[in-house]
C-alpha cells in the first residue's frame, strides 16, 4: 500500500457533509495528508468551523445534495478546481420506527439525501475525472446496508442502494481510470448514535443504555467505531492499488457476527 502523503498530497478532495461528524473527520484526515479540501454541506456555519481548523487548504461551498439545481450550481462554482477525490458522505439517519409506521415523506427524505444525493454529486463530478482518466470516489455506506437493523428500514435500504451504486459505477468508470469504492462503518460513537439509541429505547420500552448495549453486543470488539477510525479507512481506500468496486467493512466485527 502506498503512503498516504504520496497518494493524497497535492490533490483536491471534495467531501460532502463536511461540517460535522464523519465528514469533518474525513476532511481533517485528508488535509492532514496534504490535500486541498472542498467542504460541502447545507449549512455554512459548521463548514466554516471545519475550514478554520484546516486552514488555508480548505474551501467552503454550500449545497443541498438532494437538489439537482443546487448540485449543478456547485459544479459551476467549483469549475476552477481540479477535483480528483470525491467522498460522498452526506446522509441522514431517518426515522426509528417499524416499517408500517414510517411515513412516505420520511422514506423519501432518506433516499433523497443518501441515494439521490450520491448519484447527483457523482454525476456532476465525474466528467472532468473521466476526461483526465484519473480520480477516486469513496462512498460512505454503512454496515446497516449488509445486515438487518429492525426499526431502520429506510436507512438500511438506502445504504444497500449505495453499495449497489458503488459496485456498478466502478464497472462503468474503472476502465476509464476512475476508482470507485465504499466504506461501511458500523455504529459510530457520537451524538447521532446517542439520538438513535434514545429513539430505539422509546420504541422498545428500554433505556438508552440498554439499547446501546444490545447494539454493540453484535460486534466482535463489543464497541462502536470512532470517527477518526472511519476517516483513516477512507484514506486507506485511496492508498490501495487495484481496489475498485470494493467495500471496506469498518464495523468492529459486526457483520461477521
Amino acid at each position: 500500500m502506498r503512503a498516504a502523503n504520496e497518494v493524497v498530497g497535492g490533490r483536491t478532495a471534495l467531501v460532502t457533509g463536511a461540517g460535522n461528524g464523519l465528514g469533518r473527520a474525513i476532511a481533517l484526515a485528508l488535509a492532514g495528508h496534504g490535500a486541498r479540501v472542498v467542504l460541502v454541506g447545507r449549512r455554512e456555519g459548521p463548514l466554516r468551523e471545519t475550514a478554520a481548523t484546516i486552514g488555508p487548504m480548505a474551501r467552503v461551498a454550500t449545497c443541498d445534495v438532494s437538489d439537482p439545481a443546487s448540485v449543478d450550481a456547485l459544479a459551476g462554482e467549483l469549475a476552477d478546481e481540479q477535483i480528483s477525490i470525491l467522498v460522498n458522505n452526506a446522509g441522514v439517519p431517518g426515522p426509528v420506527a417499524d416499517l408500517t409506521a414510517v411515513q412516505p415523506h420520511e422514506w423519501d427524505e432518506v433516499f433523497a439525501v443518501n441515494v439521490r444525493g450520491t448519484y447527483l454529486v457523482c454525476r456532476a463530478s465525474l466528467p472532468p475525472m473521466l476526461q483526465r482518466r484519473a480520480g477516486d470516489v469513496v462512498n460512505i455506506a454503512s454496515v446497516s446496508g449488509k445486515r438487518p437493523l429492525p426499526g431502520r428500514t429506510p436507512y438500511t435500504a438506502s445504504k444497500m442502494a449505495v453499495l449497489g451504486l458503488t459496485s456498478t459505477l466502478a464497472t462503468e468508470v474503472g476502465p476509464l481510470g476512475v476508482m470507485v469504492n465504499s466504506v461501511s462503518p458500523g455504529p459510530v460513537a457520537g451524538p447521532r448514535m446517542a439520538r438513535n439509541f434514545a429513539r430505539e429505547a422509546e420504541r422498545t420500552g428500554t433505556t438508552p443504555a440498554q439499547a446501546e448495549a444490545a447494539f454493540v453486543s453484535r460486534a466482535a470488539l463489543r464497541r462502536m467505531v470512532t470517527e477518526e477510525e472511519v476517516a483513516t479507512a477512507t484514506v486507506a481506500a485511496l492508498c490501495m492499488p487495484g481496489l475498485c468496486g470494493a467495500d471496506i467493512d469498518l464495523s468492529a466485527g459486526m457483520v461477521a457476527r
